[in-house]
């Protein structure tokens, strides 16, 4: 019930920061890290997300879910921990006019105002897309933060 609130929130959020529709995203996972007697255990979930505008790019976030009542009614920040594994799934070019640096998923992480975000920067010189993750708020965000890169196969 949470998950689909948050997933739809998200989306909701995604097409109104990006300007178009959120990123594919798919839960692939998940392990279960703390019991908890009422609502569900903490969890550390893995999702994918597509990238929107290069194909054959999938970013594979791990990140930390907050279970118990607050968590079960949506009311629960998840900590700002996670990582990010971005791969190609087949050849990578480039689309015309992609921009130097663009924000490509975004992800709610708590009831008001902090979200997961991810930014894809373009390293012309080395031809290599450069995905980094980051923890936003409102007022101040998180130095925690996770980085991944994948080449771009020549024309």
């Amino acid at each position: 019930m949470r998950g689909m609130a948050r997933r739809c929130g998200a989306g909701v959020l995604a097409m109104l920061l990006l300007g178009g529709p959120a990123a594919a995203q798919q839960r692939v996972g998940e392990v279960s890290t703390t019991f908890r007697v009422i609502g569900p255990n903490d969890k550390v979930v893995v999702e994918r997300y597509d990238d929107p505008r290069v194909e054959n790019v999938s970013c594979y976030v791990s990140r930390a879910d907050t279970g118990g009542l607050s968590g079960w009614v949506g009311l629960a920040e998840d900590p700002s921990r996670f990582s990010i594994a971005c791969r190609a799934t087949g050849k990578v070019t480039l689309p015309p006019e992609l921009p130097q640096r663009e924000s490509v998923f975004r992800q709610s992480t708590s009831p008001l105002f902090k979200a997961l975000t991810v930014t894809r920067i373009l390293d012309a010189e080395k031809q290599v897309l450069i995905y980094l993750i980051v923890s936003t708020k409102v007022v101040d965000g998180s130095p925690f933060n996770s980085v991944t890169a994948v080449p771009v196969n020549a024309p």
